[in-house]
């Protein structure tokens, strides 16, 4: 397994004749820098594991620190939080990482499990937030909105391949907006919960329509994967479609069951005392 991310100007090849001796085109210069390493090869994708000590050490430190803080909350709670940092921590550590350098499908990927999947379990292991009358879950919205606009544009977008920095700076600004989103969501009492309803359709339509953007482009927006996604047997532009695609079908689908799953609960919290009427 690869522990190492290098640096510096990376190659990409993109072909080889039917000897596999002579390259089809020129070797192109990768001319940036991601924090998780070169483009890999199909051959050697799943070797492309992430052990970075920094990474692993804060990963581990967030798993103490919540079992020492939260040792008193219900085994169900714990292992909802246990489970979104386990799916979390590989998609992290994964080769999902390196793949995430030739592909934007990949890295939408990550981007849909750790916000869509791994925040909502979280969510679910913490204690629940006291909102009050401050409108968190608008904001929670907003700010989750504002995040995942602004790390898709293709200048942001392209700097997190040129700075570890920012690159960690999309990650925990992308998830922490995901995970206070889902935290109000959760807190929301019975009273409100058509407005909390509403909220997470209304996160759900944005992001299927950030993924229409991306996906009905007429050209590729993201240098990063201008010569990295030929090896996949896809264009850049064919990657970006199909990155778009995630944002409208899938991730749609999770939405769904957050807005018909609260609905179902409300349902049955009203039919409980008409059903007690009936029986008499």
């Amino acid at each position: 397994m690869s522990t190492s991310r290098p640096q510096g100007v990376c190659i990409v090849t993109r072909g080889l004749d039917k000897k596999g001796t002579a390259p089809l085109m020129p070797t192109i210069r990768y001319p940036f820098s991601p924090y998780c390493g070169a483009p890999p090869s199909v051959a050697t994708l799943w070797t492309r594991w992430n052990l970075d000590p920094s990474l692993i050490v804060v990963l581990a430190a967030i798993l103490v620190a919540y079992v020492f803080a939260f040792r008193h909350n219900g085994r169900r709670l714990q292992l909802c939080y246990f489970g979104g940092w386990g799916i979390g921590a590989l998609a992290l550590i994964s080769p999902l990482c390196a793949l995430s350098v030739s592909l934007f499908t990949a890295r939408v990927g990550q981007h849909m499990i750790l916000t869509l999947i791994v925040a909502p379990l979280m969510a679910m292991g913490l204690p629940r937030l006291r909102v009050g009358s401050f409108p968190a879950d608008v904001l929670g919205a907003a700010a989750f909105a504002l995040a995942l606009w602004i790390w898709h544009a293709p200048g942001p977008y392209t700097a997190t391949f040129e700075s570890t920095a920012v690159y960690w700076l999309m990650h925990v600004t992308t998830f922490g907006a995901a995970l206070f989103f889902w935290m109000t969501i959760l807190a929301t009492p019975a009273s409100k919960m058509a407005r909390a309803i509403a909220l997470t359709l209304a996160t759900s339509l944005q992001m299927a329509f950030l993924g229409a953007v991306i996906t009905f482009s007429s050209r590729p927006l993201y240098p990063p994967h201008a010569f990295t996604t030929q090896a996949w047997g896809l264009t850049a532009l064919q990657d970006q479609q199909l990155g778009g695609s995630l944002m409208w079908a899938p991730a749609g689908l999770i939405f769904l069951v957050a807005i018909v799953a609260p609905l179902a609960v409300v349902l049955r919290r009203a039919d409980g005392p008409a059903a007690g009427v009936a029986a008499r």
